[in-house]
């Protein structure tokens, strides 16, 4: 096994825990803020049995982070070099693995090379970085992200761009990072990543890299790029969806999709993060427990969204500002953290107990899952692998509501959660 197959993340974002307007003016972090503030949280993903930090954008950027303006340096509203050193010592003292997010499909319009393939025109230096129409009836036009005339694309076919995205992945491993989140990494051609991962693999052949991938050809993604794996928003979607339609036919389906993954790479499982609806804003607190459960008892590698583990709710909307109740502030004491407004103890002691389950069962991370039941309000699979086998009942409705069951293949339970609590 490799560390990434103990590895069981926390994520973060960074620019949302003090509270501050990210579209607002940029104050500078003040001490005890920005990474600063997350540094303090580390002693929280321990105790929930977590060992590793997935931080979102930490580089300059104009607002939100994913519109970076300089990948080689930190962004102020965050801290200083030192902040992040600092917040590299701390995880390794604490046996914590630090995971990046760079944005690499696309950049700020206000990036400074953007700014200058514009200022130099169609022959200048850098304006081979980006997809420009130079002839656009309005003057020249940047290919953008999904609309976002903001987002400017990278021309990733640029050897240029291939040799700076290589140098920045390089600098933040030597700095301490132990992998990259590649985010928008469906926009980009995985050739892109098979002509820049070598090259950072020579350095940091450890280093994690993992795609977002909403849609698409998950296995075929993998093998064409060379990262190490992708996240699984089927398996997301299939768990919240089931739960919240109290049927459990499409995660049944989803399971065997699942299962096929397996066959070629180890998936990046969650059932929250910075981009959608908070879990326990689409299926109550006990449904929360319940995809929790399946979280925990899948094969991959699992991320708790921070807030998931007290039942925060936030729902994301699609307009301007529409991310920011699922990307809440963070009390600047972790001591105060199970009295936020919207926490449930509940749900803190069926993620610690699911959380220690999983620890007890490394085999997990690669276990193979076969459905052994499906009814309308009910289903049962056994997740197995090296010997080890659990089976989990899941029960959508009836007299004892909402509830997982997870038990040995004799009969043994070991962990129940949703409606009558935690065991």
């Amino acid at each position: 096994m490799s560390w990434i197959d103990h590895a069981l993340w926390w994520q973060v974002y960074p620019l949302g825990i003090d509270g501050r307007d990210v579209r607002g003016p940029h104050v500078p972090a003040g001490p005890g803020e920005g990474l600063a503030h997350v540094a303090r949280y580390l002693d929280h993903v321990v105790e929930l049995g977590l060992n590793g930090l997935a931080l979102g954008p930490v580089f300059a950027s104009a607002t939100h982070g994913y519109d970076t303006l300089d990948h080689l340096a930190i962004d102020p509203r965050l801290g200083t070099r030192a902040d992040f050193d600092a917040l590299v010592a701390a995880c390794r003292e604490r046996g914590v693995r630090l995971l990046l997010d760079g944005v690499f499909n696309h950049v700020s319009r206000e990036h400074p090379l953007a700014r200058r393939a514009l200022a130099e025109g169609p022959d200048g230096e850098v304006a081979g970085w980006f997809r420009i129409d130079w002839d656009a009836p309005d003057g020249p036009r940047f290919a953008d992200f999904e609309g976002h005339g903001s987002l400017v694309a990278l021309d990733h076919s640029s050897p240029a761009v291939q040799d700076y995205v290589a140098e920045v992945m390089t600098h933040w491993l030597d700095a301490g990072a132990d992998g990259w989140r590649l985010d928008a990494a469906y926009a980009v051609d995985p050739a892109f990543w098979a002509a820049v991962l070598p090259r950072v693999r020579a350095a940091h052949p450890d280093a994690w890299i993992v795609g977002e991938m909403i849609h698409g050809d998950y296995a075929a993604y993998v093998r064409d790029s060379g990262i190490d794996s992708v996240t699984e928003y089927e398996l997301w979607k299939a768990t919240w969806s089931s739960l919240a339609s109290r049927n459990p036919h499409e995660l049944d389906w989803t399971l065997r999709r699942h299962d096929a993954l397996l066959d070629s790479f180890v998936p990046a499982t969650f059932v929250g993060n910075h981009d959608v609806t908070r879990i326990a804003s689409q299926v109550g607190s006990d449904g929360a427990a319940v995809a929790a459960a399946v979280l925990m008892t899948l094969g991959g590698v699992p991320t708790v969204y921070y807030g998931d583990e007290l039942g925060w709710r936030g729902v994301k909307e699609d307009r301007l500002g529409g991310d920011d109740a699922v990307r809440p502030a963070l009390p600047a004491d972790p001591a105060y953290l199970p009295g936020v407004a919207g926490s449930d103890p509940m749900l803190w002691r069926a993620y610690h107990a699911l959380v220690a389950l999983r620890r007890r069962h490394p085999w997990l991370v690669r276990a193979r899952t076969q459905v052994l039941d499906v009814a309308a309000d009910r289903l049962v699979y056994r997740s197995a692998a090296d010997g080890g086998a659990l089976d989990v009942e899941l029960t959508l409705t009836g007299e004892s509501g909402v509830t997982a069951s997870v038990r040995t293949p004799d009969g043994e339970e070991l962990v129940r959660v949703g409606t009558h609590g935690s065991v």
